[in-house]
């Protein structure tokens, strides 16, 4: 008998690989969640993935992070006064052989603050193969992935053609900054995987998104000066009035894009911060409303900026329209890849010889794949292992399956790509 023939399938070996080593990544990712990364607070788990990646028998460099960064117009800056000196990303290489394509995956270390409710946020615990806690599925989960991805192309002896290269980059949840950073680097690749929960779903669309901050200024005074105040609060209600019909039009007519249209809003628009006055009885003359607003597609995020002012202009009172501010934090393209294009066709050939569930979607929440996508020239997808529900939740967690599972289907997909 032929001794090759014995062997079993890639796709056999592979998952045997990725249940042995699944208790390494899971203690990996138990010492990830230890460590609250909030953006720009991530050097300590920086240090961390250092440390664990190079046992791995890759090259791990250091991406030094400067403040010229700010002046970067992709810069976002809803979180003030983050410096970047002496902070820096990752970028984790596994070197091949010549000849094959790279690939680029990428993952992110910070994470939001803890939810109302979450006591324990950075407290790590496992029930019923379900870790919890922050970042477990947003993003420390795919760092585990991409980690347990590596350990098994080494348990097998993979030596594959292409390079693989990782990017774990700092500041995604506050606008995409590690990333612009490195896609300031101009590196070149065939392909980019962004690693995020998607749902047993490859995300080949990933809607837009901008921030936005409007001050509005009133004329403050007491409450018994009847006709003499004008209050910026009810100013600011005003605005989301308009806001929410500016939203409503956008909406209408942005349907027809059969990844977004199973969602009944795929770009909702989001009231987060109010902020006016400091005494019950008096008018204040200054409120600060910031929020989220997604968009499909049809529309770019220097049109949409520009349709929002618009709208404010058109829809508030004559008196108001002279006395607003509008600014936005953080602005994010669609990112688009034909989902017949090599890259996702590959994907879903994995997991379908893996026997495992994974269908194109429309991503309903930005991120960082525009960088790759848009700005590189590289096409990217987004994938990762557990469910968007989850992240920035009181329960946060992520099945421990489902990260083997997305290992599996990862390990598979970098095996076939990379040649």
């Amino acid at each position: 008998m032929n001794a090759s023939l014995a062997l079993p399938p890639l796709s056999t070996a592979i998952r045997q690989a990725v249940e042995q080593l699944r208790p390494d990544a899971q203690r990996f990712l138990a010492d990830l969640i230890r460590i609250p990364s909030l953006p720009g607070r991530e050097q300590e788990v920086m240090l961390l993935c250092e440390r664990e990646f190079k046992k791995l028998g890759v090259t791990v460099e250091r991406v030094p992070l400067s403040d010229a960064l700010k002046k970067d117009p992709d810069y976002s800056d809803p979180v003030p006064d983050i410096a970047y000196a002496g902070r820096f990303n990752l970028r984790v290489v596994r070197h091949g052989t010549g000849g094959g394509r790279k690939l680029l995956l990428n993952a992110h270390t910070d994470v939001v603050p803890p939810s109302e409710g979450q006591t324990e946020a950075f407290q790590p615990r496992v029930e019923n193969g379900v870790i919890f806690g922050r970042g477990a599925s947003d993003d420390k989960g795919q760092i585990a992935l991409m980690y347990l991805t590596l350990r098994v192309l080494d348990a097998l002896n993979l030596n594959l053609p292409g390079d693989l290269v990782g990017h774990l980059v700092v500041e995604e949840e506050n606008g995409g900054n590690g990333s612009l950073a490195m896609a300031r680097t101009m590196e070149k690749a065939d392909g980019c995987v962004v690693l995020e929960s998607s749902d047993s779903k490859l995300y080949t669309s990933i809607r837009g998104a901008v921030w936005f901050r409007l001050v509005l200024h009133g004329k403050a005074g007491h409450s018994g000066a009847a006709g003499q105040t004008r209050s910026a609060l009810l100013l600011a209600r005003d605005a989301i009035a308009v806001l929410e019909g500016f939203h409503a039009e956008l909406l209408a007519a942005s349907w027809g894009f059969p990844l977004f249209d199973s969602s009944p809003n795929p770009m909702p628009i989001t009231f987060g911060h109010l902020e006016a006055g400091n005494w019950p009885a008096a008018a204040p003359g200054r409120a600060v409303l910031e929020g989220v607003l997604g968009f499909l597609p049809n529309r770019t995020k220097e049109q949409v900026c520009a349709e929002m002012r618009g709208a404010l202009e058109h829809g508030l009172s004559e008196a108001v329209v002279h006395n607003f501010d509008l600014s936005f934090m953080y602005r994010h393209d669609c990112s688009v890849v034909d989902p017949a294009h090599p890259l996702p066709a590959a994907l879903l050939a994995c997991a379908r010889s893996a026997g495992l569930p994974l269908t194109l979607g429309g991503m309903t929440a930005s991120c960082d794949a525009w960088f790759y996508n848009n700005q590189l020239g590289i096409p990217t997808v987004v994938y990762g292992a557990g469910s968007l529900r989850h992240a920035h939740s009181k329960d946060e967690q992520l099945s421990l399956a489902e990260l083997a599972d997305a290992a599996t289907v990862l390990t598979a997909f970098v095996h076939d790509y990379c040649r």
